[in-house]
């Protein structure tokens, strides 16, 4: 059980210690340390962005029935969209015929289902909006230098989902992010149960990387 807010801590440095471990789970797993050591091979990245398009889809989805939310609202801007930039990726990395091409894994199909039951509840929208766009422009950063550097991306895409230059200063708008999560009006209950959702949304995604790895053990190189 969460311990109760006293109001002096805000609700961002709350959520983020409350799920700090979720993350970490996340960040150290086996695919993920492949991909960042530079040892994951192609078809590798190829097949995690084909099922990060399963998810944002989802998610973006979601957010277009959420948008007049006052409460999911504030975060949904288009600013933030992957799906156009996901979609040059998938067309680079797997040819125009890309769509026909990949489906959904089982955990990333729970994960998606998961994200589209959120449409009745806006503040678990919102735990799954801050699971993936708060971890996608921080972790991201160095995922794109990464990627370009091991499979020599260029201009025509490969790690646009990764460009959030249409945000401005990302430390900005982080903390505009984080002011909004401060200023949900939530009651304890409430809160809690954002927190749970949560940290769900980092199991369902640990889970979708554990798959991916179980798949692509062959091009995890030592």
């Amino acid at each position: 059980m969460d311990a109760p807010s006293t109001g002096a801590e805000p609700f961002s440095a709350r959520l983020k210690a409350a799920t700090w471990e979720a993350h970490q789970e996340a960040e150290q797993h086996g695919f993920t340390r492949a991909l960042l050591d530079g040892r994951l091979d192609r078809s590798g990245y190829a097949a995690m962005a084909a099922q990060h398009h399963f998810a944002y889809a989802a998610l973006e989805e979601v957010g277009r029935s959420l948008a007049g939310d006052p409460l999911a609202g504030p975060f949904i801007t288009a600013e933030l969209l992957r799906l156009p930039a996901l979609e040059r990726d998938l067309a680079l990395l797997y040819g125009p015929d890309w769509a026909d091409r990949i489906s959904p894994t089982p955990p990333t199909a729970t994960y998606a289902a998961r994200i589209r039951q959120m449409a009745d509840d806006p503040a678990g929208y919102v735990a799954h909006h801050y699971t993936r766009y708060l971890g996608d422009i921080s972790g991201g950063q160095f995922i794109r230098r990464i990627a370009v550097r091991t499979y020599g991306f260029g201009e025509d895409g490969g790690a646009s989902f990764y460009d959030f230059s249409a945000l401005g200063s990302l430390p900005r708008f982080k903390e505009g992010y984080r002011s909004r999560l401060d200023a949900l009006e939530l009651d304890e209950p409430a809160r809690h149960r954002m927190i749970r959702e949560t940290r769900l949304a980092y199991q369902l995604n640990t889970e979708v990387l554990a798959d991916l790895g179980r798949r692509h053990a062959a091009g995890l190189a030592a």
